[in-house]
């Protein structure tokens, strides 16, 4: 079987430093990964690279056989927009829309609104009675399971979660990680998720470690905070490969770059 995602020997430095180097992954379709690695050595850098969000000094990414390196970065917005599906640490929902809305607007940015299969992914991670409701009224539980359920409405091929419990506490992120893991299984998708949480990295069918010079299979890291809150200096919002939130509107389903 063909992996539906691969990396090939993916190096990003900023300036004369390698944040890291000859990352090499391959994820077969439905397969769940998690990717450790201690702070600072790029692991959401790693998933911007995936996904065309930054770019990359050498080697090549692949989903579905899609070079996404060799792509222009319009040409990078809008496959994210249909084949990926983004899970982040802050949620990035958008304040000023309603669940329903938030969940919607990846099918809204391809054209195809389906407000049946809204409310499908709605009530699959038990939102429903909800869907009228603004973000600031949600706890941070419910907030994650909004951005999941938006992640997935489009049934992408590719789930890339960012550290999905990192501001939740330790009972909040098992249940969302219940509906996570429920959720990519029954859509079928892959999913790569980058954590610091032992508990998370259990759930995946496999564990990989990021480090400076590559990717090495299980774990290879000593200071792994028990509860996925630690501090991230790799995924700081604003740091040179972190996603923002004001990137959001860019391609929807995917987010794009400023």
């Amino acid at each position: 079987m063909n992996p539906l995602l691969e990396t090939h020997a993916l190096t990003k430095r900023y300036g004369d430093t390698a944040v890291f180097a000859n990352a090499d992954l391959q994820v077969q379709p439905g397969e769940f990964v998690a990717v450790l690695g201690e702070s600072g050595v790029g692991k959401s850098t790693f998933l911007n690279c995936i996904a065309g969000l930054d770019t990359v000094n050498e080697g090549s990414v692949r989903i579905n056989g899609t070079c996404i390196t060799a792509l222009g970065e319009s040409q990078q917005a809008l496959f994210r927009r249909a084949h990926l599906g983004f899970v982040f640490q802050a949620f990035h929902v958008l304040p000023h829309l309603s669940v329903a809305h938030n969940v919607a607007l990846p099918l809204l940015l391809l054209g195809q609104p389906n407000p049946a299969r809204v409310q499908q992914v709605i009530d699959a991670v038990g939102l429903q009675g909800l869907e009228s409701r603004l973000p600031q009224t949600l706890s941070g539980g419910q907030m994650q399971r909004v951005a999941i359920a938006r992640a997935l409405v489009h049934q992408p091929q590719l789930i890339l979660a960012d550290e999905p419990t990192g501001n939740l506490d330790p009972s909040t992120a098992a249940r969302v990680l219940d509906v996570l893991v429920a959720q990519v299984r029954e859509q079928g998708a892959a999913c790569v998720l980058v954590t610091h949480s032992r508990a998370a990295a259990a759930r995946a069918d496999r564990v990989m470690t990021l480090t400076a010079t590559g990717m090495v299979e299980g774990e290879q890291t000593s200071s792994l905070p028990l509860d996925g809150r630690g501090a991230r200096i790799d995924s700081l919002p604003l740091d040179g490969g972190g996603i923002r939130i004001d990137s959001l509107p860019l391609d929807g389903g995917g987010l794009g770059r400023r």
